[in-house]
């Protein structure tokens, strides 16, 4: 029988999809605008990947990029270690902390759809698609909350929030931080929800993915969204109970959203605790005339907020204040609103607030994203009334005028910022008077989207250009490198040694970039004991002692067996090292001094270094020099060595000038400086290898959470067995080639520290069993599990009520 469709029905479904069409065609069109916006600016720069300039500045190079390789590693099955423990950097670190601050984006894993030697395009499209779904995003939440204004002003706007000064300056290069770009438009529509007693448990389930994704800038981020939640209560109108009861409801979707992502967020959070303490810095807010400033396009500065939105965005803001139109509450609301975050990023207490309570080491006005946001969603409520008045708008084009003219005094301003500017606001005034349908709807939309995608990639071009002027750069990855990485990958031995990816680093996580396992490591997270015993061993750093450095000595490669390094353009083997489990002679643990060269000593167990004699060292041994805060080069007859040094933001390594040759050569520290010279035996070290090696563990296996080794025959019969107290003296002592971070177990004995590593007692078994789990991880296991008990709990209870409340 045939069966004829039924017309209304094919109504119904032909004006769905055309609702449908309709939603998606803003979304498309603001992450089309976004991306085109940012690629164009880069092409006009000739930045990579569209020309010859690097990206590699700064920490997009020391940090993210190489991180994002160890995920592709990860991803792929082809890293040492896993997600609680990474034995390529900072010889064997905590890894979920830095997969909480760096990795944990939902876009991150897509760096595996390409080749690891592609890993800079991989995050360079990563970036370009996060600032595409920040404009689709906000774009959304403005159709959502004001359905009045036409269409192609929502993705405008919304394309103008992505593609503010913030992001184009600073999340490009910082592009874990462009998460909360994405997050604020995400968790304003959560209070949306909430606000209308819906999705109750789509609602926690954003948070928990913000907060996830990257909890600093998600924390901004929420702060923003319940500002914004505030106005739109007032707005609304209600009073009485309502309202209480909606934040009470917003204040438990925001914790339960964050107790869902505790499993990671603990971690990260007592891994700072556990972190070498970063700079303590006091807030000096920007100058008045810097802070307009940055609100005009193609401006820069380091230490001001980049508040730039395109300029029909304070336009529109601005008309606000003078339309009749619009009830007064919703004018002076979002008025106050946009003046209130703005100002609060200038006051001490405020910025503390905004940034965890901490000044951030770096760029002060991390939160500015939250001010454009709510510029844009101020704007976006003078649109949904409809376009202002020829009034309206002369007014608000006053206000900008005046904005504008009270940041000519700073030297931020360039005449490019001028010109951009000014014709900007003259072409958004001049749509906004012409008449609003036909041909001139079409003109108006082509001037507005042209304003925008001018002024966003002039902006992006000239960040381009200053950040590499002003900030640290590194070479960026090419054939040179990969090279090198191919070099190591075949000299690699690990576990049965490590192999170092040495000097001159390419960045601050060569590890993690290039292969290899070595002492680099550049995090938040990095461990104080780490940086402390790398320090006592003669260690440089950057970074105030985050930024760890390859230490290139044949003593400590001899303790934490190093097999293999890179060293001047090939890798070189050498034989005189130890494996990663050895045992040690019963005795207290070593207590470092001053001498970074004794205390090399102290943790081999063995003389090695001679003193100098008349200032020269004896002829055929290798001399050493340490001087921590000397920067230039070091000298030793015809050898030469560059040192950078200067405590506290920077300490040089101990650097080798070579073997002794003639007598009486002494050693020049550059600038007359002071520093200490120790004259390496390498027959004296190969025989405390030699000796050390007759008792290390015959077989050792690290794994992605842990070790485990077996120790001679015979060894654990003096062991101390399961009841040991801890103590280290008097039976032998294991000492496990890792520092002694938080975190680690062993089955059946306790750890200690020796000399900064892992060590514990020796065990009767004559096995050695050692699991990492990083500090917090039960307990945000467990806040995560109660999260998500609680929200089920208290959904089953409200289903329960309504069932009882209908008749």
């Amino acid at each position: 029988m045939q069966i004829t469709p039924n017309p209304t029905a094919r109504a119904l479904s032909a004006r769905s999809k055309s609702a449908r069409a309709l939603s998606a065609r803003p979304l498309s069109l603001a992450a089309l605008l976004a991306t085109a916006a940012v690629c164009a600016g880069d092409a006009v720069a000739r930045v990579f990947p569209f020309g010859p300039r690097h990206r590699a500045v700064n920490d997009l190079a020391n940090q993210f990029v190489p991180f994002h390789a160890h995920l592709w590693d990860l991803l792929r099955g082809r890293a040492d270690g896993g997600l609680l423990l990474d034995w390529r950097a900072g010889w064997g670190t905590s890894f979920l902390p830095d997969y909480g601050t760096y990795l944990s984006s939902p876009f991150a894993p897509l760096v595996a759809l390409l080749p690891r030697a592609d890993i800079e395009y991989a995050v360079y499209g990563i970036t370009v698609l996060k600032t595409a779904v920040a404009a689709a995003a906000m774009t959304f939440l403005l159709r959502r909350t004001g359905p009045g204004g036409a269409w192609w002003w929502a993705a405008v706007l919304g394309a103008a929030y992505a593609l503010c000064g913030w992001s184009l300056a600073e999340g490009t290069y910082n592009p874990m931080w462009l998460d909360g770009l994405i997050a604020f438009p995400l968790l304003c529509l959560v209070g949306e929800w909430v606000r209308e007693g819906r999705r109750p448990l789509l609602g926690p389930a954003v948070v928990a993915v913000c907060w996830l994704a990257n909890f600093y800038t998600a924390y901004m981020a929420t702060l923003g969204a319940a500002l914004v939640l505030l106005v739109r209560l007032a707005t609304a109108g209600p009073s009485g109970r309502a309202p209480v009861r909606t934040l009470l409801r917003a204040a438990l979707t925001t914790a339960l959203g964050i107790g869902l992502a505790a499993p990671v967020l603990v971690p990260v959070f007592l891994g700072s605790r556990h972190a070498y303490p970063g700079v303590v810095r006091e807030f000096d807010p920007a100058a008045g005339t810097d802070v307009l400033a940055r609100l005009l396009p193609a401006t820069y500065s380091f230490a001001t907020p980049a508040a730039f939105v395109t300029t029909a965005v304070p336009l529109l803001a601005a008309t606000l204040l003078f339309r009749r139109d619009v009830p007064g509450r919703e004018r002076w609301l979002w008025a106050g609103l946009c003046g209130a975050v703005a100002l609060s990023m200038q006051w001490g207490p405020a910025h503390l607030v905004w940034h965890v309570f901490a000044t951030p080491n770096g760029s002060p006005y991390r939160q500015t994203f939250v001010l454009s946001g709510v510029l844009v969603l101020a704007a976006w409520t003078a649109v949904s009334h409809g376009l202002p008045d020829r009034r309206s708008a002369a007014a608000g084009a006053a206000v900008v005028l005046a904005l504008a003219a009270g940041a000519l005094p700073s030297r931020l301003i360039t005449p490019t910022a001028l010109l951009l500017a000014g014709a900007g606001l003259a072409a958004v005034a001049g749509a906004l008077l012409l008449p609003r349908r036909g041909r001139y709807g079409i003109l108006a939309a082509l001037l507005v989207a042209g304003t925008l995608l001018g002024q966003a990639a002039a902006t992006t071009a000239h960040a381009d250009r200053e950040r590499a002027a002003r900030l640290d750069d590194y070479p960026p990855l090419g054939a040179e490198q990969e090279r090198r990485a191919a070099a190591l990958a075949a000299a690699d031995g690990w576990p049965a040694y490590r192999t170092d990816p040495g000097l001159p680093r390419v960045a601050g996580n060569d590890p993690l970039l290039m292969g290899g396992q070595g002492a680099a490591y550049y995090s938040s997270h990095t461990p104080a004991v780490l940086t402390r015993t790398l320090t006592a061993l003669g260690g440089g750093w950057t970074s105030r002692g985050r930024n760890l450095l390859s230490l290139d000595n044949p003593v400590t490669d001899a303790v934490f067996g190093v097999g293999a390094r890179w060293r001047d353009g090939s890798v070189e083997r050498t034989e005189t090292y130890l494996p990663l489990v050895t045992v040690r002679p019963p005795g207290p643990p070593p207590v470092y001094g001053p001498s970074p060269f004794r205390n090399q000593e102290l943790l081999l167990g063995a003389r090695v270094y001679e003193a100098p004699r008349a200032g020269a060292c004896r002829v055929g041994t290798e001399v050493f020099l340490w001087a921590p805060d000397a920067t230039g080069q070091a000298r030793l007859g015809s050898r030469t060595a560059a040192l950078l040094g200067g405590r506290p933001k920077r300490s040089a390594a101990m650097t080798s000038l070579g073997v002794q040759r003639t007598a009486g050569a002494r050693v020049e520290v550059p600038g007359g400086g002071r520093g200490e010279v120790g004259c390496l035996d390498h027959a004296r070290l190969r025989e405390a290898v030699a000796s050390l090696r007759v008792g290390a563990a015959t077989t050792a296996r690290p794994t992605q959470d842990g070790i485990r080794a077996t120790l001679p025959a015979g060894t654990g019969s003096t062991g101390a067995g399961a009841g040991s107290t801890g103590a280290l003296a008097g039976t032998g002592t294991v000492v496990i080639a890792a520092p002694h971070i938080a975190g680690w177990t062993c089955a059946g004995s306790p750890t200690a520290s020796y000399g900064g590593l892992l060590a514990l007692p020796v065990p009767a078994s004559g096995t050695v069993d050692c699991a990492f789990r990083p500090p917090g991880q039960r307990a945000g296991l467990a806040a995560g599990a109660a999260a998500l008990g609680a929200l089920l709990l208290w959904r089953l209870t409200s289903a329960i009520r309504r069932s009882r409340d209908r008749p």
